[in-house]
C-alpha cells in the first residue's frame, strides 16, 4: 500500500485516537499531521513492517506523550458547547462529551493505556510492548484509570462506564 492510500484509509482512526488523547480537535489534527509527516519520511521502512498502522499509532502516542510533557501537563481543550436539553435527541453527543471530559482528567500515561485498550482493543501485552512497561503496570494503570473515570464522570458518563469490566487478568 502506498502512503497516500494509507492516509486515506487510516487517518480517521488516527484522528479518533489523537482526539481522545488530547481532548482537542485542533491538537488532534496537529498530532495526526505531525505523525503522518514523520511516517511519510520513513514510509519505505514503515510499509515493510508487519503492521504499518501500529507503527504510525506508536508515533502518534509518542508524540502525544511528548506534547503533554512539553506543555507541563497543561490540559489542551477546545471550547465545548453548552449542554443540550435533557429531552434532546442528541443526548449521545452529550454522553460522548462527558466521557471525553472524564478522560482528560486522567494523567497522560493512564489515558493512553485506557484509549489503547478500549478504542483499539489492544491487550495488556501489546500495550506493554508499545509503551515499554510491564504488563502488570498496564493492568494497574487500566484499573486505576477506570476507577478514576467512574469517579470523575457525571451521572450519564458513569452509567456509560459501568459496563466496562474490572481488570483482573490479561486479555
Amino acid at each position: 500500500m502506498d502512503f497516500v492510500e494509507f492516509v486515506r484509509q487510516r487517518s480517521a482512526t488516527l484522528f479518533r485516537t489523537a482526539y481522545v488523547l488530547t481532548g482537542s480537535q485542533d491538537a488532534a489534527e496537529d498530532l495526526v499531521q505531525e505523525a503522518l509527516e514523520k511516517a511519510c519520511r520513513h514510509w519505505r521502512r514503515i510499509s515493510d513492517a508487519e503492521s504499518p498502522e501500529a507503527y504510525v499509532r506508536q508515533i502518534l502516542v509518542n508524540l502525544a506523550n511528548d506534547r503533554w510533557r512539553r506543555l507541563g501537563r497543561v490540559r489542551e481543550t477546545s471550547a465545548l458547547p453548552d449542554r443540550a436539553d435533557p429531552g434532546d435527541a442528541y443526548q449521545r453527543v452529550d454522553l460522548h462529551d462527558e466521557v471525553i471530559r472524564a478522560l482528560q482528567t486522567l494523567p497522560m500515561g493512564m489515558r493512553t493505556v485506557v484509549v489503547l485498550h478500549y478504542l483499539h482493543d489492544m491487550g495488556d501485552q501489546q500495550i506493554a510492548g508499545m509503551l515499554g512497561v510491564s504488563p502488570n503496570a498496564v493492568r494497574s494503570q487500566l484499573a486505576r484509570g477506570l476507577a478514576k473515570l467512574r469517579a470523575n464522570a457525571g451521572p450519564k458518563g458513569r452509567a456509560a462506564l459501568l459496563p466496562l469490566p474490572q481488570i483482573e487478568g490479561t486479555r
